[in-house]
């Protein structure tokens, strides 16, 4: 591994150690030039995926866009690190499963919108909003009002709701 302060290719790990979730491998490393620390991690890919985008352009799919995009989505919310990063691998895992070497953008988006739905409304709609690439309050109205009916319709549902 480089060491990302001097560029030296020769490094030692000093301490692995599975994460939480047991999904990659933690390792902290030290450079033999400059005596740099620092951190990597190692995670197990099923698969070499492409994401076909809207305009039919292709590239490879990047585990760090998605990462990004939920983070600004759940930005300023109370949500535990270790869930998102639960709810990233298991997206990940999803897509890697299904069989397909190329995915299709929107397919990406749906499932975030899913894990979204059930994890926080807030960052539910502020994905949507990107994702359906709202352009005006009415679009916000309306989705709001979808969520809000799915909502009430569920906590009539549940066991002591109304119904």
């Amino acid at each position: 591994m480089r060491c990302p302060y001097c560029a030296e290719e020769n490094t030692q790990v000093k301490d692995s150690r599975s994460t939480e979730d047991g999904a990659a491998i933690r390792r902290r490393r030290v450079c033999s030039v400059c005596g740099g620390r620092f951190t990597t991690f190692e995670r197990v890919q099923l698969r070499e995926l492409t994401v076909v985008k809207r305009s039919g352009k292709r590239e490879p799919f990047d585990r760090t866009k998605l990462e990004r995009a939920i983070a600004i989505a759940t930005r300023k919310r109370s949500l535990d690190d270790a869930v998102l990063e639960r709810m990233i691998s298991g997206i990940v895992r999803q897509l890697e499963s299904s069989g397909e070497a190329e995915v299709g953008a929107a397919e990406i988006g749906g499932h975030v919108m899913e894990a979204l739905r059930a994890l926080d409304d807030v960052a539910y709609v502020r994905f949507a909003s990107v994702y359906r690439n709202f352009s005006e309050a009415k679009d916000f109205e309306a989705f709001v009002s979808d969520l809000a009916e799915t909502v009430s319709a569920r906590q009539s549902a549940e066991p002591g709701g109304t119904n």
